[in-house]
């Protein structure tokens, strides 16, 4: 299990896994893309969305000096302009104790966050705004980065996902639908990239595909089998405590075994119900270099028939 102490020291993506990806991004969508996609900007000007505390990554020159005055400047408060686009991109990521745990140096977390990286990544390529949305178990707490654009607020994103700071908290009002609907007002991607092993699962999808009527939703599931690929015990029971709950539970060695074989069915039944449901899945595994290139070109390839819809 990877600890807090031990994501500072070792990052779960850092700078030079952040240089790779957008090189195999730049490489890759250069040649699916070359003269297909258009500039972002529709128009002239910038819609004003209101007004915000600063957060690490700001233009100074967004700044409103007066109004930051009248809090004596702490915090600062900004001026949020958006431009309009014809993307917005908002990863919504699981950050639920779980994520945390994994085997062999590889935590579920690092998948995610390097998944977040190529989705924004990919983002910055058509210059559209990218924003990060987390949620916990049962989606009960849910926190967001707005929508910017620039590489610079793709790294914000991961370095808030991977410390947990810097995100603001987003009011749960209603459905989970509901909630996500009323974050995103404008027309955006949703990938939601989980593991999916939790107990309301069907419940969630069912969710995502009334919000699907509105945005592109689309999953991107972690295969976290290998978290449970644990090593054999000679003992015939033994305890395990669910991270999430902290319930402990007495099982026998044989289930023990079996427990990489049941997160597999799991996630397979998720792949099935998502089809119900109307959504598409991409898997991503442990070959960082295979599943960067896979959930790129996916993204390319929904971004593509979104322009030429």
């Amino acid at each position: 299990m990877r600890t807090r102490d031990h994501e500072e020291i070792a990052p779960l993506v850092n700078l030079a896994d952040i240089t790779e990806i957008e090189l195999v991004i730049l490489k890759r969508m250069r040649e699916l893309t070359m003269g297909e996609h258009r500039s972002r900007s529709q128009g002239t000007g910038f819609d004003f969305l209101g007004l915000r505390d600063w957060q690490p990554g700001d233009r100074f020159a967004a700044i409103d000096w007066a109004q930051s005055s009248l809090t004596n400047f702490s915090p600062l408060i900004v001026r949020e302009f958006e431009q309009p686009s014809t993307a917005t991109v908002m990863a919504i990521a699981d950050l639920s104790p779980s994520t945390r745990c994994g085997m062999g140096g590889v935590s579920i977390a690092a998948a995610i966050a390097r998944s977040i990286a190529t989705l924004g990544m990919s983002a910055v390529f058509f210059q559209d705004p990218f924003g990060l949305l987390t949620f916990d178990a049962g989606f009960q707490h849910l926190s967001a980065l707005r929508a910017r654009t620039g590489k610079g607020h793709v790294v914000h994103c991961i370095d808030a996902y991977q410390h947990e700071r810097g995100l603001q908290r987003v009011v749960r009002s209603g459905s989970l639908s509901t909630s996500l609907g009323g974050f995103v007002h404008r027309q955006a991607m949703l990938p939601l990239i989980s593991d999916f092993l939790f107990d309301d699962a069907p419940e969630v999808l069912r969710e995502l595909s009334l919000l699907n009527g509105t945005h592109d939703v689309f999953l991107v599931l972690i295969d976290s089998a290998f978290a449970f690929d644990l090593p054999d015990v000679s003992a015939g029971w033994m305890e395990i405590v669910d991270v999430e709950t902290g319930r402990a539970r007495t099982i026998s060695r044989r289930a023990y075994r079996d427990l990489a074989g049941r997160a597999r069915e799991w996630q397979d039944q998720i792949r099935l119900q998502a089809k119900q449901h109307g959504l598409d899945v991409i898997s991503i595994g442990l070959d960082q270099a295979k599943a960067d290139l896979a959930l790129s070109e996916f993204v390319v390839e929904r971004r593509l028939r979104k322009i030429n819809a």
